[in-house]
């Protein structure tokens, strides 16, 4: 998966695998089971500057691009998928700022991201507005010079963890999407709070929870962008996010075929290794053969992300695909481990919870394939 990387890409893999095997990997399963945030791997995703990878260097980021990003989030994914998912999203918050952020906002808040100090969150689902954006019910209100945001968003990543929020409101619902805004908020304003925690079967330690805006008075240089901007920022984030998942869904499924390789190699039934059977040989083909071509589904598009040329149909081809085949090849891994799949002791069985998480996560498998299919019949 390294022979279309430059030096300085695979010197970025190797640094982060060695990181995230010895740093990060010891505690995946801790974590997954008790559900707590894990601030200790964030405080050293921030010491090895992974929280800003393809933010330019003069904002505090690495400037490493899209390439490095989804090369980061894969071998972080291999593992820990949660680390490597929070790691994503606070990326996208940092993204959004950097792309539409005034020169204050960028001095306030991006280099303070970049270099982890502060975490990010992206709230923009609401209990009625999931894959339909443009219903979203939260509402932003001009009061002179500020803003007075109130509604309530759910599932969102790194709540009560983060320490700036960018919420997506409604500054004029007559105009459906081409009203929605994006507001800067932070941790410390007496208007926003975070209510509960959702126990997951998956991604368990990611922290998605309830956000409120009430009464939530910020100023009018909180806006990122433009009114109406909002919908056109929130897109532009979820396309990078979905390299992003696509990368998470080429570790995990990675991790399974690692896995696998070492068990069937090791594992001998009717007086020899599993390995020499057939039907395990073509389940492992089939993980590698896919797991591959995803990989260069998300290549590609963070590739054309990097080029400034457009890619959102790479993004949400290789989002869909990589999703997809990271719950398939997890679900093989456990079928070859036998009774062992099942127990909490080995790592498939966390694969699989977290795969099938990233075909919901940042745009459902439904919606990526309509978006392909309106990119392709253009």
């Amino acid at each position: 998966m390294s022979s279309l990387l430059t030096d300085s890409e695979i010197l970025l893999k190797n640094t982060v695998e060695d990181f995230a095997r010895k740093e990060i990997a010891p505690r995946a399963s801790i974590i997954d089971r008790t559900g707590e945030y894990p601030f200790e791997n964030v405080r050293q995703l921030a010491k090895m500057n992974l929280l800003g990878i393809p933010v330019a260097q003069q904002h505090g980021g690495a400037g490493a691009g899209v390439t490095g990003f989804a090369v980061s989030i894969r071998e972080l994914a291999k593992a820990c998928a949660n680390t490597a998912f929070i790691c994503g999203v606070h990326t996208m918050v940092a993204l959004s700022l950097q792309l539409f952020g005034t020169d204050d906002q960028k001095a306030r808040f991006l280099a303070s991201l970049s270099q982890g100090e502060r975490i990010g969150a992206f709230a923009m689902t609401e209990p009625q507005a999931g894959s339909d954006a443009a219903a979203m019910r939260t509402s932003a209100a001009r009061e002179g010079d500020s803003y007075v945001l109130n509604g309530n968003k759910c599932f969102i990543t790194n709540a009560g963890a983060a320490d700036i929020y960018l919420v997506f409101a409604s500054t004029d619902p007559s105009k459906g999407s081409r009203g929605i805004s994006a507001f800067i908020v932070e941790r410390n304003n007496p208007g926003i709070r975070v209510g509960k925690i959702e126990d997951k079967i998956g991604l368990r330690a990611s922290s998605n929870g309830e956000v409120f805006v009430e009464a939530c008075k910020i100023s009018q240089g909180s806006l990122l962008g433009k009114e109406g901007d909002g919908f056109k920022i929130a897109l532009t984030a979820l396309d990078y996010g979905r390299i992003g998942v696509a990368a998470l869904g080429v570790g995990l499924a990675q991790a399974s075929l690692e896995a696998s390789v070492t068990y069937a190699k090791q594992r001998a039934q009717f007086g020899q290794a599993i390995a020499s059977f057939q039907a395990i040989q073509f389940a492992i083909a089939d993980m590698a053969t896919e797991t591959e071509a995803a990989w260069l589904l998300c290549y590609e598009a963070a590739r054309l992300a990097d080029k400034n040329e457009k890619f959102t149909k790479h993004a949400a081809m290789a989002k869909v695909y990589a999703s997809e085949i990271a719950l398939k090849a997890s679900e093989r891994a456990v079928q070859i481990h036998g009774g062992y799949g099942l127990s909490r002791e080995l790592s498939v069985e966390r694969h699989m919870r977290d795969a099938k998480a990233l075909a919901i996560i940042e745009g459902t498998s439904e919606i990526q394939r309509l978006v392909v299919a309106r990119e392709v019949l253009r």
